[in-house]
């Protein structure tokens, strides 16, 4: 049973009348095939106007549907043989981030990404897919390993963002954010990064210094959440749907301020709907993604990644005679 969203609920009904319907049907002698037809028609038209005017409030609410695929599910879907590998050899494994060796159609690679559960118990185990230092430390070593021995890298982001306890505080949450952004940058592997979630502040970006940066359609990436944001400019996080309309947060978005470089599209509804046949569209991406970036040398993708970090945003600098004063 796939749980409904808010702006979903027309399509609830319409849905609850046409099952109604079939179900009167085998019990009745009535023919009822027409009606069905013509409700079926009229749904078919609502799912298209509705999915094809998603704000972004809506694509956010989609993003964080309970039932959205995670890193482990595109894992089992798009790789074989993968070895999960565990800590950080300095304090211990985070669930938060999963990580190990795979094999992508025959062709050894690194896979990581945030891990988040799908009920209250795995959510917990999983601290809801917010990772401590000790995940940063943990995705880190694999890259570099994964450096070491000429693998490409594929990074899976999901998460709210970093988790901000004091424990994590305490063993050097934003020292570990700050290195992975720094190693990342001089990877001389390819590094392909794919946002299938919520891509929240640091703790998304110390897994997405990335050669190339795809999204999911449906997906956020973003420097605070919409609530967030919403506390901090109107002290009040209730407008949450307003902050997510001013801030710039969807692939669509994002893609025209270049900040990625492609939008994965999603089944119709979102990616939750079907897995399999979301796991073939990231597929199609990441197979061509792979075959451009494995045509570069060590320097060649250094010198990638610089360039397209570079060139997010502009720097102005004030007149000397303002500089002076």
């Amino acid at each position: 049973m796939v749980a409904e969203l808010e702006f979903e609920k027309p399509l609830v009904e319409l849905r609850r009348k046409i099952q109604e319907l079939k179900e009167f049907m085998k019990t009745a002698d009535v023919d009822l095939s027409a009606e069905i037809e013509k409700l079926e028609a009229r749904l078919a038209k609502l799912e298209n106007e509705i999915y094809a005017n998603l704000t972004p409030w809506d694509r956010v609410q989609i993003a964080r549907h309970p039932q959205r695929p995670t890193t482990l599910d595109y894992i089992e879907r798009l790789f074989t043989n993968f070895l999960e590998c565990h800590g950080d050899r300095c304090f211990g494994d985070d669930e938060a981030i999963v990580g190990g060796i795979a094999k992508y159609d025959g062709l050894p690679v690194t896979v990581i990404g945030h891990q988040r559960g799908k009920d209250t118990k795995e959510n917990l185990r999983r601290n809801f897919g917010m990772p401590h230092p000790e995940g940063y430390r943990k995705a880190l070593r694999l890259m570099k390993q994964a450096e070491k021995f000429s693998r490409p890298i594929i990074c899976f982001i999901d998460t709210k963002g970093a988790y901000p306890g004091k424990a994590a505080e305490e063993r050097g949450q934003s020292e570990a954010i700050a290195r992975n952004l720094f190693e990342m940058a001089g990877l001389t592997v390819p590094v392909v990064c794919i946002v299938i979630g919520e891509g929240g502040s640091g703790g998304a970006l110390a897994l997405g210094v990335g050669n190339h940066i795809h999204m999911l359609e449906n997906s956020t990436y973003s420097v605070i959440s919409p609530e967030g944001a919403a506390a901090i400019l109107w002290k009040d996080a209730s407008l949450a749907q307003r902050a997510a309309e001013t801030m710039k947060i969807t692939a669509h978005d994002l893609k025209a301020l270049g900040v990625i470089d492609e939008i994965i599209p999603e089944v119709k509804g979102g990616a939750h709907r079907d897995v399999d046949e979301q796991a073939k569209r990231i597929d199609c991406v990441l197979r061509r993604s792979l075959k451009q970036l494995l045509a570069l040398d060590g320097e060649e993708l250094v010198r990638q990644r610089y360039e397209k970090f570079k060139q997010m945003g502009q720097v102005s600098f004030l007149p000397e005679t303002i500089r002076a004063r």
